[in-house]
C-alpha cells in the first residue's frame, strides 16, 4: 500500500530485425528475403532479415504529423494513471496473473549496482520501467509499474546508500519502438516509492552520474525530443540531490548530451559527449557538427571543447561514448560512430583529454553493424586502465588498452547497452542486452543468462484454442515464442526476426502461421518444428506494413487474408494468394518510411463475405460481397493511423474501430461504433483517457461489453462504451499492443510492449447487468466540459453511504462534494469548480470519484477557462 500511494501522489534467441537500407529507406524492403543475399553482416535461421530497430512505435503514435505532441502525451499518460489509481480502491476487481515469458528477457538500456551490495541491481527496460534483484539476478521485482512512464532511460544508485537510487525516463538509443520519458525521479526506499524530480522535458536521458564526494550533486544527461527540436536538452545539475535543476551545457536545440564522466578524484573534472541528432518522417540525421567531447575543471560552470586527435567536428560526427578509469583517471576512452551509424574509432587519451589517440581498432569495425546509434557505450574497468569493453551488435574485450580484441558475447544474445563492471572483485561483470541480463564470474570471458525477467516486448498474441495455455506472441528483438506448458518460465523461440501476427489452426494446433516485420510470413504443419515461406501471389513490390496484418477467417480455417496496401486473400491454406483489393490507402505518403499500409483486417463471424479493413492514414474500408467492391466507410472518422477493426461476433452490420495519435488542437475520441456496416459512426470513447488505442475486443457473451487495449493498460465497458474502467488490478502501466479473448476458458490475455504477458479470469468481474459491478453506478456528469459549473448524476440500487470527491490530475483532493446517507434510486450533486478553500479551479483536467460501500465510478472533467 506505501508503494501505491507514493506513486499515487507523484503520479507523475534473436535481436532487433528490420529489412531497412543504409539511409532507412524502408519503401524499399521485400517480404521476400533470401538469405543469401546478405546486405547486412547478421543473418538467422528461417531467413530473417537483418539487424536494425525501426520506428513503427512512434509513427503510428505521430501520424499525421511527424513527432508525438509531447505534451498532449505527458498529460494524457499522467490523465490515464490518475484514472486508473482512483480506480485501485473499487470493490471485486479481478487480478492479471502474469504470463511470462521471464525467461526470453527484453532491452535492457541501463543498470545500477552499489559496490558494497553487488548482489543488490537495479536494471531499467526500454519499455519495462525499473526492475529489482537482491540475489545477484536470481529473482526480479518490478518497481515503478505505476509511474506514467516505463521507458527507461538511466539508473544511478547513491554512493553512500543502495537504498537511493535516480531514474531518468525515456530511453536515449535513437530507436522509435520507445515512448519519450518524463523526466527524472528518486526513490529513497529501494524502488518502493518514487518522487518527481522534474526536467518533464528532457524526453529522453542518456546517463546519470552522482559526484561520489558530494553525492548532493547530481548531472543528467538529457537528449531532448528525437523527432523535434527542444531547448531542454544537454547536461542539467543539482546541488541539492535533484530539489533543483540548471542546465550548465548547451550546443543546440538538435543536440543533446549523451554520455557523462566524472572525476572521482577531482569530481570538479567533468566530460560530456554531446550528440547532434534529429528524425522527421523524410529523414534520419544521427550526426552533426554539435556532436562532440566537452571537459570541465569547475563543475560544470565553464566548458572547453576537447580535440588533440579526436575527429574533428562534421556533419558524419554521430553517437560518443566515454569512460574514465577510476585508479587512473587521466586515461579516458571514446568510441565514435558516424551519420549514418557506422563505427568509427575508439580514442584514447592518458592525460584527461588534452591529446588523444585512436586505438588498433579495425578488428571490432563491425561492432556497430549500421546503427551505431543504438549504442554508444564503452567501459574501462575501475581498476584496470587496459581492460575495456565495447558495446555493440557484439561485445568487444580488449586486455591491452585497445592493442589487440576478442568477442566475448558469443554465448549472449546481440545488441548489448549496459555493463557493470565491479571496482574491487576483478572477476565481477554484469551485462544487459536485447535479450535481457547475463553474469560473468571471470571478468567477462563467459556469460550465464538469468531470468525471471518479464520485460519482453509483444507487437501481437494469439492463442491455441484447442490448448489454451499454449499462448504465442511476436516480439520485438526476440522473435515469435510459444509457452508449451503455460508456466511463465519455458517460452520458446519458434520463428525468427522480430515477430508480429501468429496465427494456430483452431482445427489443428500443429498448424501455425508466423511472421516476421514486413510481412515475412511462414506456415509450420508440425507445430513449429519447421517451416515455409507461404507469400506466393503476393508481389514482392507491394509497401508493407512493419506489422503486416494477416488474419484467418472465422469461418474456414483454410482462408487467410493478408494485407499490403491492398488485401489478398487465400482459399487453400496459404499455398497461394490473390488480391481481392485495389490501392485502399493515400498513396505512398513519400519521405523514406513506409506509409500507405493496411494496419488492421478483421472477418465477420456471421458472413464470411463482409471483412473491414483499415489503414496507416485513416481510411476504413469494408466489402459486402467477398471483396468484389469496397466501400470507404470512413466518414467523419480520425486522420489517424487505424490500430483495429473489430467485427461484432453476433452481427456483420455493427463494427467498432480503434486509433492511435494524440490532440493537437482539441481532445480526439479514439474508439467509434457503427451499427451499419460503416454509413454511420458513434464516437464511444466517453470517459476514456485521451489515449490511443491498439486493440478492441467484443466479449461473445455479452456483446454489451467490450474490451480496449490502451498504452496506458486495459480498460472494459459493460454498455457499449457508454462507460468506461480500467480492467483488473495487477497490470502495470504498460502499453499494451494486443489483446486475444478464450472464450471457452473465458481467459483474457494482453500482450504488452515491455512487460510480457497477463491473463485474466473474465468469470472474476462482476455480473455483467452491472448489479455487482465496482462500476455499476452509471456516473455521469454535465456539462462536460464546463465553465462554471457540473452536476454529476448516478444511481444507487440500494441505501447507503456515498462519498463524492474531486481530484486533480496528480491524484491531489482537490474537494469532498458529499460524505452522506443517500436513498436508492437516482441522485446528483453539484460541483461549481471550486476546491475546499473556495477558490476556482485552474482550468485542465480532473477527475470525480463516487464511492459506496460496494461500487465505484470515476468520470473525467474538463475544466474551461
Amino acid at each position: 500500500m506505501k508503494r501505491r500511494i507514493g506513486m499515487l501522489v507523484m503520479l507523475a534467441a534473436t535481436a532487433a530485425f528490420v529489412i531497412v537500407l543504409v539511409a532507412d529507406h524502408h519503401t524499399e524492403q521485400s517480404a521476400e528475403f533470401d538469405p543469401q543475399d546478405k546486405p547486412w553482416k547478421s543473418w538467422r535461421p528461417g531467413g530473417a532479415p537483418a539487424e536494425k530497430p525501426d520506428d513503427w512505435f512512434t509513427r503510428q503514435r505521430a501520424y499525421p504529423y511527424w513527432s508525438i505532441p509531447d505534451e498532449s502525451k505527458r498529460r494524457a499518460l499522467n490523465d490515464a494513471v490518475t484514472f486508473n489509481a482512483l480506480h485501485r480502491d473499487d470493490l471485486r476487481m479481478a487480478e492479471w496473473e502474469p504470463a511470462g515469458p521471464t525467461n526470453v528477457g527484453g532491452r535492457i538500456t541501463d543498470m545500477a549496482v552499489h559496490e558494497d551490495h553487488p548482489n543488490t541491481i537495479y536494471i531499467g527496460a526500454a519499455d519495462g520501467g525499473v526492475l529489482k534483484s537482491t540475489d545477484a539476478g536470481v529473482t526480479w521485482t518490478p518497481m515503478s509499474d505505476e509511474l506514467p512512464s516505463l521507458s527507461a532511460g538511466a539508473l544511478a544508485v547513491h554512493p553512500n546508500d543502495v537504498n537511493t537510487v535516480y531514474l531518468g525516463t525515456g530511453e536515449a538509443n535513437a530507436s522509435g519502438d520507445t515512448y519519450a520519458g518524463n523526466g527524472v525521479y528518486r526513490s529513497v526506499d529501494g524502488g518502493a516509492s518514487w518522487e518527481h524530480l522534474g526536467l518533464d522535458a528532457t524526453r529522453k536521458i542518456g546517463r546519470i552520474v552522482i559526484d561520489p564526494i558530494n553525492p548532493n550533486r547530481v548531472f543528467v544527461a538529457a537528449m531532448g525530443g528525437l523527432y523535434s527540436t527542444n531547448p531542454e536538452r544537454g547536461l542539467y545539475r543539482s546541488t541539492d540531490g535533484g530539489t533543483t535543476w540548471d542546465l550548465i551545457l548547451f550546443v543546440n536545440d538538435s543536440t543533446g548530451v549523451v554520455d557523462v564522466a566524472v572525476n572521482p578524484i577531482d569530481p570538479d573534472i567533468i566530460y560530456a559527449a554531446s550528440w547532434e541528432r534529429i528524425r522527421r518522417t523524410t529523414m534520419r540525421q544521427v550526426g552533426g557538427y554539435g556532436s562532440g567531447i566537452h571537459k570541465s575543471t569547475d563543475g560544470g560552470d565553464t566548458w572547453t571543447l576537447l580535440a588533440g586527435g579526436l575527429p574533428n567536428p562534421g556533419q558524419n560526427v554521430g553517437r560518443i561514448g566515454i569512460t574514465l578509469c577510476t585508479i587512473s583517471p587521466n586515461v579516458l576512452y571514446a568510441v565514435y560512430c558516424d551519420h549514418p551509424g557506422y563505427f568509427m574509432g575508439v580514442y584514447k587519451t592518458t592525460n584527461g583529454g588534452s591529446s588523444w589517440n585512436q586505438v588498433n581498432d579495425n578488428a571490432i569495425d563491425d561492432v556497430h553493424s549500421s546503427f551505431g546509434w543504438y549504442f554508444g557505450q564503452i567501459r574501462v574497468a575501475p581498476w584496470d586502465p587496459d581492460r575495456i569493453f565495447v558495446l555493440g551488435v557484439p561485445l568487444y574485450r580488449s586486455l591491452s588498452g585497445g592493442s589487440s580484441w576478442s568477442s566475448v558475447g558469443s554465448s549472449m544474445h546481440v545488441d548489448h547497452h549496459a555493463i557493470y563492471i565491479h571496482p574491487t572483485d576483478f572477476s565481477l561483470v554484469y551485462c544487459g542486452n536485447d535479450g535481457g541480463f547475463y553474469r560473468s564470474t571471470n571478468g567477462g570471458s563467459s556469460w550465464t543468462k538469468r531470468y525471471d525477467l518479464p520485460i519482453t516486448q509483444f507487437y501481437a498474441i494469439t492463442v491455441d484454442e484447442q490448448r489454451p495455455w499454449r499462448l504465442y506472441g511476436g516480439t520485438q528483438d526476440n522473435s515469435t515464442n510459444r509457452t508449451w506448458d503455460g508456466d511463465p518460465d519455458d517460452w520458446d523461440v519458434i520463428y525468427y526476426g522480430d515477430g508480429f501476427y501468429t496465427i494456430v489452426d483452431p482445427t489443428n494446433s500443429n498448424v501455425i502461421y508466423a511472421e516476421y516485420q514486413y510481412g515475412g510470413l511462414a506456415k509450420s504443419t508440425n507445430g513449429g518444428g519447421s517451416w515455409s515461406g507461404v507469400t506466393d501471389g503476393i508481389s514482392s513490390n507491394d509497401r508493407r506494413n512493419w506489422s503486416t496484418p494477416v488474419v484467418m477467417d472465422p469461418n474456414d480455417n483454410n482462408t487467410l487474408y493478408y494485407g499490403t496496401y491492398r488485401v489478398y486473400r487465400t482459399t487453400n491454406g496459404a499455398n497461394y494468394w490473390n488480391s481481392i483489393s485495389g490501392d485502399l490507402t493515400n498513396g505512398p505518403g513519400g519521405g523514406n518510411l513506409t506509409f500507405g499500409t493496411l494496419t488492421t483486417i478483421d472477418v465477420a463471424p456471421t458472413d464470411p463475405d463482409v471483412v473491414y479493413a483499415g489503414t496507416d492514414d485513416g481510411n476504413v474500408w469494408v466489402t459486402t460481397n467477398g471483396g468484389g467492391n469496397w466501400t470507404n466507410v470512413s466518414g467523419d472518422l480520425l486522420d489517424r493511423w487505424v490500430t483495429r477493426v473489430s467485427v461484432d461476433p453476433t452481427d456483420a452490420s455493427t463494427a467498432y474501430v480503434t486509433f492511435s495519435g494524440y490532440k493537437y488542437d482539441e481532445e480526439i475520441p479514439h474508439i467509434f461504433r457503427t451499427t451499419d456496416a460503416g454509413a454511420n459512426w458513434t464516437d464511444i470513447s466517453s470517459n476514456l483517457p485521451p489515449i490511443p488505442l491498439n486493440d478492441v475486443i467484443v466479449d461473445p457473451d455479452h456483446t454489451n461489453q467490450l474490451f480496449v487495449a490502451s498504452d496506458a493498460g486495459v480498460y472494459w465497458s459493460w454498455d457499449l462504451g457508454g462507460t468506461w474502467a480500467p480492467l483488473g488490478v495487477g497490470l502495470p502501466n504498460s502499453s499494451v499492443h494486443d489483446l486475444h479473448l478464450h472464450n471457452g476458458t473465458r481467459k483474457l490475455v494482453a500482450g504488452t510492449h515491455g512487460r510480457s504477458m497477463f491473463t485474466l479470469d473474465l468469470a472474476e468481474i462482476v455480473a455483467i447487468d452491472g448489479t455487482e459491478s465496482a462500476s455499476a453506478l452509471a456516473l455521469r456528469a454535465r456539462p462536460n466540459p464546463l465553465s462554471t459549473k457540473a452536476t454529476v448524476t448516478f444511481g444507487l440500487d440500494e441505501p447507503g453511504r456515498v462519498v463524492a470527491e474531486i481530484f486533480d490530475v496528480s491524484g491531489r483532493l482537490i474537494t469532498r462534494l458529499a460524505d452522506d446517507h443517500f436513498a436508492a434510486g437516482s441522485a446528483e450533486i453539484e460541483w461549481d469548480a471550486v476546491d475546499d478553500a473556495g477558490r476556482r479551479v485552474s482550468p485542465g483536467v480532473y477527475f470525480c470519484r463516487v464511492k459506496t460501500t460496494r461500487h465505484a465510478a470515476v468520470e473525467r472533467l474538463i475544466v474551461m477557462p
